[in-house]
């Protein structure tokens, strides 16, 4: 039971501050690309991409989302 809440408080901290972690994850792209040379860069873009969609709510819902995903 301490894991959910401890997974909500960090849900929450993300959710509040989603505009900093957007700016992490596309200086976490720009570094991830600049270390493989250009080789990933689509790769790179789609999961940053992923991360910033589901910072931002757009994936599916946070309460039982698209059901494509197993969180445990």
């Amino acid at each position: 039971m301490s894991e959910g809440s401890a997974f909500d408080k960090i849900k929450s901290k993300v959710g509040e501050h989603s505009g900093k972690v957007e700016e992490g994850v596309d200086k976490l792209k720009d570094f991830a690309k600049e270390k493989t040379g250009g080789k990933y860069d689509d790769k790179i873009d789609q999961a940053g991409d992923a991360a910033t969609d589901f910072v931002a709510g757009e994936d599916g819902g946070e309460e039982g989302g698209s059901g494509t995903s197993d969180q445990r």
